[in-house]
């Protein structure tokens, strides 16, 4: 998934979209997505990129640029795709169109992989690869057969020079997507708080 090369979805609509591309999904799945048949797969992913999961902040056209920006890849199912801890297959993120992730993180337990949560269609997945070098913060393993578009940060850099103003406000929509998952961390972890407080309090009084 970590491959550089702009070879994706192609531009269809006007200004600067080529209409005699061939569509790269169509190629590598002749098969229609069953409830999306009168969509093509480069408006599906457009109109997936805006969806309340992923970057509401961005009109269908600006979607449609980002996309032509990215490529599409299939991930059988029981495949992982993203590790935790991966400081070198890290430079990428991945836009869900079909199928389900299941996200873990080992971080939890100290001993063995627990279940964040599992993720569908239209969820943004590695995001945070395409800020920074870092490692990865969880794993991501498809439960089904995926497919998904995936945006690497050698293609986001092309999309920066090519379109400054369009990179920015995609970095800024990222970039909002992400403090507002921390935000929903933070919640729970207070949450959490709250109820461990609430046990040991219940703990004492019993055993007081």
């Amino acid at each position: 998934m970590a491959s550089s090369k702009r070879d994706g979805f192609d531009e269809d609509d006007g200004g600067d979209y080529r209409e005699h591309a061939v569509d790269p999904f169509a190629a590598a799945d002749p098969l229609p997505l069953p409830h999306h048949a009168h969509l093509s797969s480069r408006d599906r992913a457009a109109q997936l990129l805006i969806a309340p999961s992923a970057l509401m902040s961005l009109s269908p056209i600006e979607a449609k640029i980002i996309v032509s920006y990215m490529r599409p890849e299939r991930v059988p199912a029981g495949e992982t795709f993203i590790t935790e801890g991966d400081t070198v297959n890290n430079g990428f993120m991945v836009l869900l169109l079909d199928g389900e992730v299941l996200v873990e993180n080992i971080t939890v337990s100290r001993t063995k992989p627990v279940t964040v949560t599992v993720l569908g269609p239209g969820s943004l997945v590695g995001e945070m690869g395409l800020l920074d070098t870092g490692p990865r913060s969880a794993s991501c393993t498809a439960s089904t057969d995926i497919q998904c578009a995936v945006l690497t940060r050698q293609a986001l850099e092309s999309l920066i020079e090519d379109q400054p103003a369009m990179g920015a406000k995609f970095l800024l929509a990222v970039s909002a997507r992400i403090a507002e998952r921390y935000r929903e961390t933070q919640k729970k972890l207070v949450l959490f708080s709250r109820l461990a407080a609430t046990m040991q309090q219940e703990l004492d009084r019993q055993t007081g």
